[in-house]
């Protein structure tokens, strides 16, 4: 597997930590299914990023619960 920096280089924004790179986002895009990424803290993730919009490309997010804490929620492949 190839390091993200690798691939996009500075083309792209990185952060210590997802919260980190979560801070002033336009989206959020879920592209893994890593367990540190399937209970996020919505609350703070809402604070943080400039517009609350989550893309789950993964669907391993809970589609009620993330709209219920205000997001705009796009689950990739759902119906």
């Amino acid at each position: 597997m190839v390091p993200a920096w690798r691939h996009f280089g500075d083309r792209i924004l990185y952060g210590p930590s997802s919260y980190d790179a979560a801070e002033g986002a336009d989206g959020l895009f879920l592209v893994t299914e890593c367990n540190e990424f399937r209970r996020p803290d919505l609350k703070y993730l809402r604070q943080v990023m400039h517009a609350p919009v989550i893309f789950d490309g993964r669907n391993v997010l809970r589609p009620q619960e993330v709209r219920e804490e205000g997001f705009t929620y796009y689950g990739i492949g759902r119906s």
